[in-house]
């Protein structure tokens, strides 16, 4: 369904989940190799050069490649970045899975084990994600995680924070309930920009501050079913709606 998915995406003729244009010939494990070589080679460049001063003549030189081979993969610096998010979008699959199904029943234990999990993984990257954050702070930017040509990656990641909330069998109010897993992505999403910035060591900083924010949400969470706060979640939801509306 994932990939299916995935195939309905595209930016200018090029597939995301096909690392080629209309044009290209089938992949063969060659054309693999150079696809993946290019992109490492990019994002290492993004990392030590900025992704606006890098050139696409940068980056064929630095994986080693003629110009023309870089922009046979890779229509633009943009087509090597989504590709970048849906090879992660894939690769952490099995890592958020194994992170559910390990947490204990708590849902800030599973919140926590899931959002652990991506920061893990983009781990190597934090230095590329710092590079792109004045593009991906955008959202009419398609490199923005909250961009249009990005949503099927998005919903994906959505219905992850659903299976969480099912999975620690959290009693959700029926008003809240279609809009808590966007929320609780909202809520990762706030941890990883906090995440790329904090210069502290190890970013310990950000341990804190997961830890302690998983705890505020699951609480919430709970006091949200007490009969008393339905007038308040009245507003909460109205607030979500003209949120997810704009």
């Amino acid at each position: 369904m994932f990939k299916k998915e995935l195939d309905r995406r595209r930016l200018g003729g090029y597939y995301l989940n096909m690392f080629k244009s209309d044009a290209a010939p089938k992949t063969t494990k060659k054309s693999q190799r150079t696809a993946q070589k290019i992109l490492a080679a990019a994002l290492d460049l993004f990392r030590t050069k900025g992704f606006d001063q890098a050139t696409m003549r940068d980056v064929a030189a630095a994986a080693g490649v003629a110009i023309g081979a870089a922009y046979y993969y890779y229509p633009s610096k943009d087509a090597i970045v989504l590709a970048f998010y849906e090879r992660a979008c894939a690769e952490m699959r099995p890592r958020i899975e194994a992170a559910l199904e390990t947490a204990r029943g708590a849902l800030d234990d599973r919140l926590e084990a899931l959002v652990r999990a991506k920061l893990e993984y983009f781990a190597p990257y934090r230095g590329v994600l710092r590079a792109l954050l004045k593009n991906g702070a955008d959202p009419a930017h398609p490199l923005s995680p909250f961009a249009e040509n990005n949503k099927a990656i998005r919903d994906v990641d959505i219905a992850t924070f659903g299976r969480a909330l099912e999975m620690s069998g959290v009693r959700v109010p029926k008003d809240l309930a279609p809009h808590m897993p966007g929320v609780l992505w909202m809520f990762q999403m706030g941890v990883i920009f906090f995440w790329i910035t904090d210069d502290s060591e190890g970013q310990r900083r950000t341990t804190k501050l997961l830890a302690l924010g998983v705890k505020i949400v699951s609480t919430l969470l709970k006091i949200a079913g007490l009969p008393l706060t339905r007038p308040l979640r009245r507003v909460v939801v109205e607030l979500i709606e003209t949120v997810e509306s704009a």
